[in-house]
């Protein structure tokens, strides 16, 4: 796979209207083995980013690219490396966590053997080993986010996107996810991740994208973002309300 500027995800010029822009004209850069947290209000135009960076959603105007591929003349090349969780994922109830662990590493083609170990891995990693025979509709919300996550990570994917990951945990389970989340960098991997709780980012992310009315505002490290606000020893929350409310107060 071709590397393009070492990025592991290129938007250019995304655009998508519904009734009005929800995202407009967005350029957005992930870099190889960063976490990167997008934030926004509500309606900002994060999710619907997330799905259009994944070929769920068609834009009207721009490109994807990922690891230098383009997702639509080559979708199936591009969407190799990466995994896609979204706020709400669907797992099947009937099958216990390890059963449905194995059954998403089979739709990557993974052998039984690696996908059953694989799933243990994960299963411990995660604090669900002790219910991996267990049906996961009798799973908490937590339990679940943290078995949908084990799934997205299951074939090893080289990117995975992440919309609202810890919503619904526990600080606990937070942790958990965390630090399987760093753990993936560490190998190697990207995570892209959207949130509304500010400190997670402000502890997580290399890197911060910040959108308003599907335009990023501001981009950086949180020190870069500090500079950018003119707030030296200003917390995430301080920068994203001096940010949003500059921006607003531009349109208005």
């Amino acid at each position: 796979m071709s590397v393009l500027n070492n990025h592991a995800l290129e938007l250019r010029g995304l655009s998508k209207r519904f009734e009005r822009p929800v995202v407009d004209a967005l350029d957005l850069r992930v870099r190889r083995g960063e976490i990167y947290a997008l934030l926004g209000a509500n309606g900002a135009g994060k999710t619907t980013t997330l799905r259009m960076a994944t070929g769920l959603l068609m834009p009207d105007a721009g490109s994807v690219h990922i690891f230098g591929v383009d997702l639509h003349t080559q979708p199936e090349v591009a969407k190799r490396p990466v995994a896609y969780l979204p706020d709400e994922p669907l797992l099947y109830g009937r099958l216990t966590a390890l059963e449905y662990l194995v059954f998403v590493a089979g739709l990557w083609k993974m052998p039984a053997a690696l996908a059953a170990a694989s799933a243990e891995v994960l299963l411990a990693l995660l604090g669900l080993a002790p219910h991996a025979q267990e049906l996961t509709e009798s799973y908490s919300r937590g339990m679940k986010q943290k078995l949908a996550l084990a799934g997205a990570l299951i074939h090893q994917p080289e990117l995975i996107i992440l919309d609202e990951p810890l919503t619904g945990l526990d600080a606990h389970a937070a942790r958990q996810v965390k630090d399987l989340l760093h753990r993936h960098t560490a190998d190697g991997g990207t995570v892209v991740m959207t949130t509304h709780i500010l400190e997670v980012a402000e502890r997580m992310a290399d890197r911060i994208g910040i959108l308003q009315h599907g335009r990023l505002i501001g981009e950086g490290s949180l020190d870069q973002l500090r500079m950018q606000t003119q707030q030296r020893d200003g917390s995430l929350e301080d920068v994203f309300l001096r940010l949003t409310e500059s921006s607003h107060a531009t349109t208005v």
